[in-house]
């Protein structure tokens, strides 16, 4: 029998073996995993009834769409399971050379990619189509986690520690942002609160957010469909009672409330949602709309209340009890990326929002951002069994 207790002296995690970590291994975190079956399961309802316009566009049939997408979703699953037994520590390993070939990636959308909507965001290799930033998102994170842990001890000295970080975070970001605006603020931000968690002094975050305020100017400056989405969004604000959006460039978030509002309470029915047929992507950006327009307050309301727990379970529980500070800031990372795609795709249907075209996690029509998240489900479900808060176990 062996006798095993938490390690509360993790200092320098990488280059040991999973033998050699001290602590104790508990089964995944089952909350985690039931809230993303749901979301899971939504989302194929969803899909199924969003998809028939787009699959008039195809030349095929919504039932082949809806079976392609829940093929996708089952590979995610299947993927987040395998990732959950890869201890956390190896993919750490590797989060270097992770980053330097999403940054090939990145390099070979702008030349080779698939333009979709005047911004080329995929690449299509052997038939397969993907999108880069979605594998650089959590290569970054786990990256940017990895070197926070080792500067642990001089995390306050800005060229030791502060400018190593910074260089990882504004050439990524920077390469996301020029095909992928939203994208990038959104990986910038959850860098900033990664470092933030990591005890990176405020001084030195206000002069990332500076470069990044600079950098955001440019891309929007230089991009006038940028500038018309934000022209849209501050108008909709101002002239919330008007009527004009539906002739004018307002037009897709009208139509979004317009579902959300017929929704009511309980929703019109599953299948029976007729702003479907008026909304630009509504199996993608706009798929909360038709959630809550078959399944009303009440449906919606559930989807909010599930990504709300991920958001708990992820942050309470999770990264509180990681066995080490790498594990704690993979964990908020993961967590926040997952929760905050969810809640800024709501935002765009409610009109909170200005258009973004992030995806929904597990919910919205896709390959590239559900499998990704369920990579990053897993890594949460990895470092979710060696909980520093549970008692110590026997080994037999």
């Amino acid at each position: 029998m062996l006798y095993t207790t938490p390690n509360k002296n993790i200092s320098s995690i990488l280059g040991t073996s999973t033998d050699d970590i001290d602590t104790p291994k508990q089964g995944s975190d089952r909350v985690l995993l039931v809230s993303v079956i749901l979301l899971m399961i939504f989302g194929v309802l969803a899909v199924y009834s969003s998809i028939a316009f787009f699959a008039e566009a195809k030349h095929t049939t919504a039932g082949s769409l809806v079976a392609g997408h829940a093929v996708k979703v089952g590979i995610a699953f299947l993927a987040m399971l395998i990732v959950s037994k890869i201890d956390y520590h190896i993919l750490a390993k590797f989060s270097r050379l992770g980053v330097l070939f999403s940054w090939i990636l990145l390099i070979a959308v702008m030349v080779f990619g698939n333009e979709v909507f005047g911004a080329k965001r995929s690449l299509t290799i052997g038939g397969v189509s993907f999108q880069p930033a979605s594998f650089a998102i959590p290569a970054l994170l786990i990256h940017i986690s990895v070197l926070l842990e080792q500067k642990q001890d001089y995390i306050k000295d800005f060229k030791r520690a502060f400018l190593p970080i910074m260089f990882w975070v504004v050439i990524t970001c920077g390469l996301i942002g020029i095909e992928d605006f939203s994208t990038a603020a959104l990986l910038f931000s959850l860098s900033l609160l990664v470092m933030f968690v990591g005890r990176i002094s405020m001084m030195q975050l206000s002069t990332l957010i500076l470069i990044g305020a600079i950098g955001a100017s440019v891309l929007i400056w230089q991009s006038p469909e940028r500038q018309s989405r934000i022209d849209q969004y501050v108008d909709q604000v101002v002239e919330i009672n008007s009527t004009k959006f539906n002739i004018e460039d307002g037009y897709q978030a009208q139509q979004a409330h317009i579902a959300i509002a017929k929704g009511e309470l309980f929703g019109v029915g599953m299948g029976k949602s007729t702003q479907r047929n008026f909304l630009p992507a509504p199996y993608n950006d706009f798929i909360f709309a038709i959630i809550a327009e078959e399944y009303g307050l009440f449906g919606s309301g559930l989807v909010i209340l599930i990504f709300t727990i991920i958001l708990f379970r992820g942050i309470a529980k999770i990264a509180k009890n990681a066995p080490d500070i790498m594990g704690m800031l993979i964990a908020v990372g993961c967590t926040l990326t997952i929760v905050l795609y969810g809640f800024i795709n709501a935002g765009v249907a409610s009109g909170l929002l200005p258009v973004t075209g992030l995806p929904m996690p597990f919910v919205s029509y896709g390959g590239t951002n559900i499998l990704f998240a369920g990579i990053m489900v897993g890594i949460l479900m990895n470092i979710s069994k060696y909980d520093s808060s549970k008692k110590a176990v026997f080994y037999a």
